[in-house]
């Protein structure tokens, strides 16, 4: 049975013209559909339509065209069997060699968000799944490719004239995966534009009453990611690791970020700059610029200033023992001034939105360091616009609607955020909390001490509870003048969080009268109050809601230390 026939129908045309300008030149017949036929008959190709190898029409607007016996019964017959080639000849059909399908834009289309569930079903793909399918299961003698990036390979497999099965079979698993993960981000979108419509789901993902779900948590969960690549270890050296990118999700995120030089980026690099650009997304919208030091995923020093070179060097200044071969997120372009003075520092990681060329001279001069630019579509629950043109419309967006993730993803910049962890069993899943963006969510704050916060201490406020927020809990975080003077991050008590970030900041020689706290969560006694106000602070902001909350009050009043309450919890664990 001579399989010289390939069929070619594709959403995403690049490489096609090329890939079918290969097969015609080694002797292949191309059968395609649609817009498909029309570039490859513009590209001069010799096409013969679908529809003249069916004898049927196209129906209802291209629906119904490729679903025939003509072209499966070609697709699945099994070559050296004698009854499927007799079958195929009974009928006048020919085999068919080669499927190259890739399939409707579906998670683009709805990604752009506001669209109708009627819009979305007509990018549902049906006819390109099954011949994938078809040709996947029968790839022991049809080639399957839905990745562009396959088709050089297999035009070099035919030119070898091996029988090429090892790549088929890799192919074949490329096309169950593929429609996996399309089908799952249908079931997911329709569940949740179904809670929506029926009053199941709240803006906030709320869970529905009868435990199906809710859009957020739907009752199937699929997920389909692609390796991005392997990586020298895991978090220890006799652990093996790799990085996977979410499918249909474009480039957020870790998978966002370019790599301009330095060596390959370990398992714990990819685990501090996640918690470096989480520690960066509060200030996205900040009007100057910012810097974050992260070592072990937890901030070690942040600030902001009106130049990067001053923003960095009183971030360094809280804690400069831990900031050697730490991970470092930016907010700016980096110049050659920020770049001298981190040039005097062993750095892990460096991610910036861009480089001045001399700053990448002095930079990559330091062969240790790993630079990164935000070059994809940097948007992320932990990764947010720095693009400058866009932050008066996010601002004015995210005040309006407290910035909330699931407005972001209604607008089409987010996929719907979640996180998820493995556990014993199973996997934790939650929904991502927008970060308390820097400028954005202290109009909402309540004074609940005699003494109001004079505008200075609200501004030290703001900034230290916008910076706890990437602060492992429990956490305590001092600061003045935008800039962090101690951290106390992963203790098991308040009391003794307090004390680490008083300890630390005296390490510094830094003064902490007049300064500012924030903790990530409500003070359960007093003493943790005593402690700070005897150590200098002026003001505090917490979540409040404790049982004792009005025995913390009067401590602050005791104290005469301004305090507010946010309403809102920060927990990182």
């Amino acid at each position: 049975m001579t399989r010289r026939r390939a069929l070619l129908s594709v959403s995403d045309k690049s490489g096609i013209e090329e890939f079918a300008r290969g097969l015609v030149r080694r002797g292949w017949e191309i059968v395609s559909t649609g817009g498909t036929a029309r570039a490859l008959a513009g590209a001069g190709l010799p096409v013969v339509q679908v529809a003249e190898v069916t004898s049927h029409p196209e129906m209802m607007d291209g629906r119904v065209k490729t679903l025939h016996p003509a072209v499966h019964a070609g697709i699945l017959a099994r070559g050296g069997n004698r009854d499927d080639a007799a079958a195929l000849a009974g009928q006048g059909y020919a085999p068919v060699g080669l499927v190259a399908v890739n399939l409707y834009p579906f998670g683009e289309t709805v990604a752009k968000g506001g669209v109708s569930v009627g819009d979305a079903m007509e990018q549902v793909d049906i006819g390109g799944p099954t011949m994938i399918r078809a040709a996947a299961k029968n790839h022991a003698d049809v080639w399957a490719v839905v990745d562009p990036a396959d088709y050089p390979r297999v035009l070099a497999a035919l030119d070898r004239g091996a029988d090429g099965r090892a790549l088929r079979r890799e192919l074949a698993v490329k096309v169950f995966a593929h429609t996996s993960a399309y089908d799952g981000a249908v079931a997911v979108w329709l569940d949740q534009a179904a809670g929506r419509e029926n009053g199941t789901r709240t803006d906030a993902g709320d869970p529905v009453a009868d435990g199906s779900g809710g859009g957020m948590f739907p009752a199937h969960l699929a997920l389909s990611a692609e390796l991005e690549g392997t990586l020298r270890y895991g978090e220890n050296p006799d652990q093996e690791a790799a990085f996977y990118r979410w499918r249909g999700q474009g480039r957020i995120g870790l998978a966002g970020l370019e790599q301009l030089h330095g060596k390959a980026l370990s398992y714990n690099n990819y685990l501090d700059l996640d918690g470096a650009l989480h520690c960066l997304a509060p200030f996205a919208f900040s009007a100057r610029p910012a810097v974050c030091i992260v070592k072990h995923t937890t901030p070690a020093g942040m600030a902001l200033a009106e130049t990067l070179e001053e923003a960095y060097l009183r971030a360094l200044r809280t804690d400069p023992v831990s900031a050697f071969g730490s991970v470092i997120a930016v907010n700016r372009r980096i110049d050659a001034a920020t770049a001298t003075h981190m040039s005097e520092l062993f750095i892990e990681c460096l991610v910036a939105p861009a480089f001045d060329d001399e700053a990448m001279e002095i930079l990559a001069r330091k062969s240790g360091l790993r630079l990164l630019a935000m070059s994809g579509d940097p948007v992320a629950p932990a990764h947010l616009p720095l693009d400058p043109d866009r932050v008066d419309w996010w601002r004015e967006a995210a005040s309006e609607h407290r910035a909330s993730a699931t407005f972001l993803a209604a607008h089409g910049r987010l996929p719907e955020p979640r996180t998820l962890r493995t556990v014993s069993g199973g996997l934790l899943a939650q929904s991502v909390p927008s970060p308390p963006f820097y400028g954005l969510e202290s109009a909402e704050w309540r004074v609940v001490t005699r003494r109001t916060p004079s505008a200075r201490e609200l501004d030290d406020l703001d900034f230290a509870w916008s910076a706890v927020a990437g602060v492992k809990s429990n956490a305590i975080l001092l600061a003045r003048d935008g800039a962090t003077l101690g951290i106390g991050m992963g203790q098991v008590s308040r009391v003794d969080a307090s004390e680490l970030a008083v300890r630390k900041a005296a390490a510094a020689g830094l003064d902490l009268s007049g300064c500012a706290l924030a903790s990530d969560a409500f003070f359960p006694f007093r003493d943790g109050v005593d402690a700070a106000a005897a150590a200098g602070v002026r003001a505090i902001v917490q979540p409040g809601g404790s049982i004792r909350d009005e025995e913390v009050i009067a401590a602050a009043d005791e104290h005469e230390v301004a305090m507010v309450f946010t309403g809102r919890r920060l927990f990182r664990h």
